[in-house]
């Protein structure tokens, strides 16, 4: 009777123990100690407990949404068939080209002639440069002239195109003579040339925009061509490209700004 009891006294808190670990995780188990002596020092039993599944939390999830992704560096050649990524690259590059050309001709603290060769005027003829159907002059540091006398008909279309052409022009006409008062250099100048820099930022990154989703577009028609792994390893290619093109833009945007402000 008294041998019953003792084994008992084992076999309770090691069943209780037991029970326990059939609901916590397995990373809580450790080895129980077990009450009761036996030759003056303590024995420990471990349990085997039934695994238990771990979800990951919503606070862990939006921790690792900032952590960054892996890059993809694909063989170009080995996609050739499927689409070409450097057909895509190019003309990324020429928005950005699009760009330094824009801020170059058109943004700049002191306006001149040259400036204004490359406006596009809208004639019945079609889109024309101002420089072709004008006679373009300095007349002095604050005054551009427009002779529009090879080409009178064209007058009124040659003055709509230099007050939307973002360069901040007030173009003034007498007969087929146009005058363009060049702005005075102020700090309201500088920032009103730095807005337009934005705004034609902006207008570079809609047009690398569609260059994305034409790519992309392109790319879902291949699907029957390649995996659906490889598929999706070309489209983060391709993001990963478009993104590299923004952040330069934005340098570029950057250094112009820097330059206007001074």
């Amino acid at each position: 009777m008294a041998l019953g009891v003792k084994c008992f006294r084992l076999l309770h808190p090691a069943f209780c123990s037991y029970l326990a670990t059939l609901i916590r995780p397995v990373s809580e188990i450790s080895m129980k100690p077990v009450c009761g002596r036996q030759h003056e020092h303590r024995q420990y039993l471990a349990y085997s407990a039934m695994p238990v599944r771990q979800f990951a939390t919503k606070k862990a999830k939006a921790k690792g949404k900032g952590q960054p992704q892996a890059r993809v560096n694909i063989n170009t050649a080995l996609v050739e068939d499927i689409i070409s990524l450097e057909e895509v690259d190019e003309e990324m590059r020429s928005v950005i080209e699009a760009l330094k050309d824009n801020f170059n001709k058109t943004l700049n603290i002191r306006t001149a002639p040259g400036s204004l060769d490359h406006i596009t005027v809208v004639t019945a003829d079609g889109k024309l440069a101002l420089n072709y159907i004008g006679q373009i002059s300095m007349k002095s540091p604050q005054l551009i002239l427009v002779n529009m006398a090879s080409f009178p008909e064209c007058t009124a279309a040659a003055i709509k195109a230099i007050r939307e052409s973002g360069m901040n022009l007030n173009p003034e006409v007498e007969g087929t003579l146009i005058r363009v008062p060049i702005p005075k250099v102020t700090r309201e100048h500088r920032e009103m040339l730095v807005k337009l820099a934005k705004q034609n930022t902006n207008k570079a990154k809609e047009n690398l925009r569609k260059v994305r989703t034409n790519a992309m577009n392109k790319l879902k028609k291949s699907k029957d061509k390649a995996s659906e792994d490889t598929i999706r390893l070309i489209e983060k290619q391709i993001s990963q490209m478009a993104d590299a093109t923004v952040a330069e833009l934005d340098r570029h945007l950057a250094a112009k700004a820097k330059e206007l402000l001074g």
